[in-house]
């Protein structure tokens, strides 16, 4: 079954349709971390260097405020400041005028069947696939979703609410396991990309990275059956070039995620399909394969979708 998702949003330009009215951030703490520059380079730079963040060149921030497209999102956050949670992601599929054609839209889980659900999907852009995805399973659930996601996207004040922060590398570092605990078990739906970072180009193919096992260790701990997304989509062939030469180099940052924002505007006004398939059974991930051979073999039904 074919099916082309849209999302509304409370306007009046969506009048056909009845809306619910926007939810509002009554949290004076995070309403207070939307201004006019809520993303500020500068600021970032100091949280997550401390002190040496004013050895970095003030040509190097200058660029890095550009790349980022500082100045555009953050008006962009300043004009959506009254939304959070679902709302916000579909406000933002609107923004970058994005076009999902859901494929599967059956597979989902019926909301109220009293049970709860991992969604893995590979990660072809890095950032729009996922608030498009949360726009889908968050509007299917009535926001009973959570992302595991990198720490920096906690920037966003309206995504945090629905996201539990992961930062392998960083002072949260020693409390990775509890918050991947504490996730699974909550009481919400959870969201991830089992590669970590968004696909690579390798001989000519894109594809993810290798996935993580934790989804399947943990999706088996905590009873979760598991459902397959598969997001169309790609970056520029600049993106996967600078990722190919950092890779040969042996540059172990990852300098290709600075530019996803550059990446996500030139994904604007696009059409992306969106399969979802059938739930695997928690019970499939059994000891006849080990959880990373699982891993990969849920992957391989990702791509065949």
């Amino acid at each position: 079954m074919h099916l082309r998702y849209c999302a509304y949003a409370p306007t009046a330009r969506h009048g056909t349709r009845s809306a619910r009215p926007a939810r509002r951030n009554d949290s004076i703490e995070n309403m207070n971390q939307i201004t006019e520059k809520t993303i500020d380079v500068r600021e970032i730079l100091k949280s997550k260097m401390g002190g040496k963040a004013r050895y970095v060149p003030s040509p190097v921030v200058k660029w890095l405020e550009h790349i980022l497209h500082q100045d555009e999102v953050n008006k962009y956050l300043w004009d959506s400041r009254t939304l959070t949670g679902v709302e916000w992601l579909e406000a933002t599929v609107r923004y970058l005028d994005m076009t999902l054609e859901v494929v599967g839209r059956e597979n989902l889980p019926d909301k109220d069947d009293g049970r709860l659900y991992t969604f893995v999907s590979n990660h072809p852009l890095g950032g729009a696939d996922g608030v498009a995805l949360g726009a889908v399973i968050g509007r299917h659930y009535d926001g009973r979703f959570r992302y595991l996601v990198n720490d920096l996207l906690m920037n966003l004040p309206g995504l945090a609410p629905l996201c539990i922060p992961i930062n392998k590398t960083g002072h949260q570092s020693r409390n990775f396991p509890a918050m991947i605990e504490a996730g699974f078990h909550g009481d919400n739906h959870i969201l991830m990309f089992p590669a970590g970072i968004c696909s690579r180009r390798t001989g000519g193919r894109i594809h993810d990275l290798a996935w993580k096992k934790t989804f399947i260790t943990k999706s088996v701990e905590t009873r979760r059956d598991v459902v397959p997304i598969h997001f169309g989509g790609r970056n520029s062939d600049f993106f996967y070039n600078l990722a190919n030469a950092c890779k040969r180099l042996g540059v172990k940052f990852n300098v290709a995620m600075l530019f996803l924002a550059d990446e996500m505007y030139k994904n604007r006004h696009k059409t992306f399909r969106v399969a979802i398939g059938k739930p695997i059974p928690w019970q499939t991930f059994d000891r006849s394969k080990t959880p990373a051979a699982w891993a990969q073999y849920v992957q391989d039904i990702v791509y065949a979708l």
